[in-house]
């Protein structure tokens, strides 16, 4: 069985990918989008971090959070998520034909990718870029002209606090 290196490094932030399985665009679909949000609320309550950045694609979505000092087990927080979408949207999401041996044997949903990556983030600078990256992903994938033109993106937010120019 693999075993897969993850930076732990306490009260850190970390950027993120998630992606759909097998790229479908389904991510911003209301379905997912509210157990998304509902997933996310009801995991903060017991293993709070902070959201410093999201942008939500159709097949990914990338994400800057800051955990708890002391804490560094992101790992946890995506597994009970992912679950509760998967759980959440099953019936109008699963895909019996996707559903191979490996699928079955780990439980999985045809919703999400098995795994997820991160990078902890080292400085200030390289928090600032992963906020650009997170924020300018729809431009970049042809989405929108404008970052603040797409609307599953945490940008309004900074637009709104005066942290960026809209």
């Amino acid at each position: 069985m693999s075993r897969y290196r993850r930076a732990t490094v306490t009260g850190s932030s970390y950027f993120f990918t998630v992606v759909a399985y097998r790229r479908q665009a389904i991510l911003c679909d209301e379905a997912i989008r509210l157990a998304l949000r509902d997933a996310i609320i009801t995991v903060r309550a017991s293993r709070p971090f902070v959201i410093d950045a999201w942008v939500l694609l159709p097949d990914h979505l990338h994400c800057v959070w800051t955990l708890p000092e002391g804490d560094a087990d992101f790992s946890t927080r995506w597994m009970k998520i992912k679950r509760s979408v998967s759980l959440a949207c099953r019936d109008d999401y699963r895909r019996a034909e996707w559903l191979l041996a490996s699928k079955l044997k780990h439980r999985e949903s045809t919703i999400w990718q098995r795994r997820f990556w991160e990078h902890r983030i080292r400085d200030e600078n390289d928090f600032a870029r992963h906020l650009d990256y997170v924020h300018f992903n729809p431009v970049k994938h042809g989405y929108v002209p404008n970052a603040t033109d797409w609307p599953y993106s945490s940008i309004h937010r900074y637009v709104r606090d005066g942290m960026l120019e809209s």
